[in-house]
């Protein structure tokens, strides 16, 4: 019988795949502390580890929730494992996007499938529109702005977001990821030329040219919260391409918020 594995970081996403998927394996790296029961897995016996998903049954994987680079310990290597580590090692220099691909291309030589989140839960990602709230002519400037500081950053495979406000980049997300980021612009709010102008957006996007079956961005109800702390006026995202997380709860968060959600083509 063919069985999916999922793969799980942490965060709400896995346990929402996890609920959507029929008898799944699901499995986290060691160290990581998903909201799903997981079996543990090391990066260091990463071949055996896909042997045991293929005894099981298992065709095809999914990746949900973050995943932290995880501490390497050369002593755990297998002899098999060994032989690709070149592969991965050279991947993690490059960017987590580089990274990702060396673990996909592993995963799918070993005979597995590598799928979407968006093959499991299509309404996990907005199509284009308006959810909630309405971006003024100002806020769609930022935005656009936004927009083209992340996709000028992808080459770079440095981040997935950005934060601008009155025409100016405030914040752009690094490895400590969106909150960090958040938090940052909150800080530096008083930059803003215009006390009583537009207030800002949060822009999120995947990186161009991204495989997006795996670390597609990710927003919800606590990306509204950081949001309207940091004194933003919306959240905007690449329409097709981020992932939003109980999407009722979202929108009444950013209505009580103030806030607008935008899926923008």
């Amino acid at each position: 019988m063919s069985r999916i594995a999922l793969i799980a970081g942490e965060g709400r996403l896995a346990p929402a795949i996890a609920a959507a998927l029929d008898d799944p394996l699901v499995y986290a790296l060691d160290g990581l502390k998903p909201q799903v029961a997981a079996k543990p897995f090391r990066l260091e016996r990463l071949v055996p580890f896909l042997d045991e998903l293929l005894d099981q049954g298992a065709t095809e994987v999914v990746f949900a929730g973050a995943i932290r680079r995880p501490r390497i310990e050369p002593d755990l290597f297998d002899a098999r494992t060994m032989a690709i580590v070149p592969r991965i090692v050279m991947g993690m220099q490059s960017g987590d996007d580089a990274a990702l691909r060396a673990v996909i291309d592993v995963f799918e030589e070993s005979g597995l499938t590598v799928r979407s989140v968006d093959e499991i839960l299509p309404d996990l990602v907005p199509g284009e529109g308006i959810l909630v709230g309405e971006p003024s002519p100002r806020d769609q400037k930022d935005a656009a702005r936004a927009a083209q500081i992340v996709r000028g950053l992808g080459p770079l495979d440095v981040g997935q977001g950005a934060v601008v406000a009155q025409g100016l980049c405030l914040a752009i997300e690094a490895l400590p990821g969106t909150q960090a980021m958040l938090e940052f612009a909150a800080l530096h709010s008083r930059l803003k030329p215009d006390p009583k102008g537009a207030r800002g957006v949060l822009y999120k996007a995947p990186k161009p040219g991204q495989d997006r079956r795996i670390d597609l961005p990710t927003i919800g109800p606590d990306t509204v919260a950081q949001v309207a702390a940091a004194g933003l006026g919306g959240i905007v995202w690449e329409a097709g391409g981020v992932i939003l997380l109980e999407r009722e709860a979202a929108i009444a968060a950013a209505r009580d918020a103030g806030l607008f959600l935008w899926a923008r083509a």
